[in-house]
């Protein structure tokens, strides 16, 4: 074997795993996170935990990329770890998909048909229909579904390379002797695992050692060891994954190890048992690429039904290792595991997660904003506390958000991804912005019970009513942003209309009472900095209204300002119908 021949070999290797990673990023782009979405609802029965886990392995191709999503999900505490054990046994059978297409490349082809399925042939059909979809598709996703069908081509590319750089080595003795003594079980373990915690990935480990038995001299004895310690080998990912995160998600990569590790010991005492009461006829033949795929399945088939049962068994163990210490969490971290950066690899589904974010911090505000009504009437300093813990914690909020959304944009996006990633940029800064507005009515009440200001039951009468009908308008752009719902935020603008006309008849009203002597001077600057600050978060909110309109439906990419003169200038009969039903709910009340 020449050094090109060594030369080839690696680079096959980086062809396949390039491959593998264009492959599993294209149909991640493609599923736009809705695969992972799936694992977000799964069910506490570990039967449909184990299927899904599968299905979304076999469909992304890397049970790594799987578990690590499984070890975030339970960071955030979005899926308990017993429902993570069945995800993980499922990932585990859905990553031997790969070394089955494969195999492929040693199928015989009779007939017509069998000859496009045959890899050398299929994988130049992949690689033409993909130029021809990432060039001429103006659909984005077929645009990347060609590169999917690319990143397979490149895949087999990548794996007929590495045959045929490793070809000569059938001839050498040498070589052949190497492998037997991997039929140490216990060498041959160490080497699959290290060699797959090395690349990361036991797809690519398990292609490996199959252009490696295309040579012919690899036998079962050494091959099965070998592929035992490759499952072993992927947890390393997982594991990494886990670190500074919180006990139940390192419990699941645990579990995830643990599961491999007794799975391999299982196989190892019932295969060496057998083989030294009545050995197996094939034990020293040389094993196929079919060969190192059906047991592949076979180990991890088998060990799945044989640990479900101790699922549980497996949660307490987690448990046992790693025990709680029994410390508080602070909130704040607790919420932002929402934007855990393992969610990063899939795009999609990271967006997802940061839209959930700014949910909580629109909630958040609300929450905020209602405190801070309540402190005008009657001051109380725990509430006021509280109102400036949260306000701390929306600012953070808004941070985190910030940079999560620039690591995100750090990816090659989809239109609709970059889309999406604008949308919740924008809407971030308007609730932060609320959460401000109402900050300062809160500083408004401690000027008033430090100075001893106190308005007249009139001015809090008037007071109370554009308080709720700022409430309401807070609640249509919550619940408008969390539902998409377009026409919910449409009614955003005439309550936005009404409010205004609030404002400054109460500020006219009070200047009033100013000049009657009804209010002190000193009441003045209070009431009124109340009554702008009450304005600016009703404008904040029409601004998250026509964020959800602009980005839902058929209104996307309109020009908001255009938007938002025209529905005021050109007043529908619908717009019309509701700026009057607000008229009458709120204007009576100061009537």
């Amino acid at each position: 074997m020449t050094v090109f021949n060594i030369i080839s070999l690696v680079g096959g290797l980086a062809l396949f795993l390039y491959g593998m990673s264009v492959m599993t990023n294209g149909l991640e782009k493609i599923s736009g996170g809705r695969l992972e979405a799936i694992l977000e609802k799964i069910t506490g029965n570990i039967f449909k935990s184990v299927l899904l886990g599968a299905l979304v392995t076999g469909a992304i191709q890397s049970s790594s990329a799987t578990t690590v999503i499984v070890v975030g999900l339970v960071n955030a505490k979005i899926i308990k770890l017993r429902q993570a054990i069945g995800i993980i046994m499922g990932a585990n059978i859905g990553t031997t998909v790969t070394a089955h297409i494969l195999r492929l490349s040693n199928a015989d082809s009779p007939g017509l048909f069998m000859s496009f399925l045959k890899p050398t042939n299929l994988a130049a059909i992949a690689a033409i229909v993909g130029i021809l979809f990432y060039y001429l598709a103006k659909n984005t996703v077929k645009k990347e579904l060609g590169v999917m069908l690319l990143g397979f081509s490149v895949l087999f590319t990548g794996m007929f390379t590495m045959e045929n750089a490793v070809h000569p080595l059938r001839e050498v003795p040498e070589f052949a002797s190497l492998f037997s003594t991997f039929s140490n079980p216990l060498l041959g373990v160490l080497v699959g695992a290290l060699v797959t915690a090395i690349i990361q990935s036991s797809s690519a480990s398990v292609g490996i050692l199959q252009a490696l038995a295309s040579t012919g001299v690899i036998p079962f004895s050494a091959a099965f060891p070998i592929i035992m310690g490759q499952n072993i080998g992927t947890c390393i990912t997982p594991v990494l994954a886990s670190i500074g995160t919180t006990k139940n998600a390192k419990r699941t990569a645990f579990v995830h190890v643990t599961f491999n590790v007794v799975g391999t010991i299982i196989f190892l005492v019932v295969i060496y048992s057998i083989q030294a009461f009545r050995p197996f006829t094939f034990w020293d033949d040389p094993i196929t690429k079919g060969g190192i795929a059906d047991f592949h399945t076979l180990f991890n088939v088998t060990v799945t039904i044989l640990l479900v049962p101790f699922a549980g068994l497996l949660e307490k163990l987690a448990c046992t290792f790693i025990k709680d210490t029994g410390a508080d969490r602070d909130p704040m971290e607790e919420v932002a595991s929402i934007l855990d950066e393992r969610f990063l690899a899939s795009p999609g589904f990271a967006i997802q997660h940061a839209r959930e974010a700014v949910v909580k911090m629109a909630e958040l505000s609300r929450e905020n904003y209602s405190r801070s009504t309540k402190l005008i009437r009657t001051f109380d300093r725990k509430q006021l506390e509280k109102a400036q813990e949260v306000e701390n914690t929306i600012d953070r909020f808004q941070s985190k958000v910030d940079i999560y959304l620039l690591k995100i944009s750090e990816h090659d996006l989809t239109e609709t991804e970059n889309r999406l990633v604008a949308e919740v940029l924008q809407v971030v800064n308007e609730f932060e912005r609320i959460g401000d507005h109402a900050d300062n009515i809160c500083d408004c009440s401690v000027k008033m019970n430090t100075d001893g200001i106190v308005f007249s039951e009139r001015a809090l009468e008037e007071l109370d009513c554009v308080f709720d009908a700022v409430l309401e308008i807070v609640d249509l752009a919550v619940e408008g942003y969390i539902q998409r719902d377009a026409d919910l935020a449409l009614t955003i603008e005439p309550l936005e209309g009404v409010i205004n006309m609030l404002v400054e008849t109460l500020k006219v009203r009070h200047n009033e009472r100013l000049q009657n002597g009804q209010c002190s001077l000193q009441s003045a600057f209070p009431y009124i900095e109340i009554l702008n600050n009450l304005e600016r978060i009703s404008d904040h909110c029409s601004n998250v209204g026509v964020h959800t309109v602009s980005y839902s439906g058929s209104a996307q990419g309109l020009d908001r300002h255009e938007y938002l003169r025209e529905l005021h200038t050109v007043k529908t009969p619908e717009y019309e119908a509701k700026f009057d039903m607000y008229d009458k709910k709120y204007f009576s009340r100061i009537a």
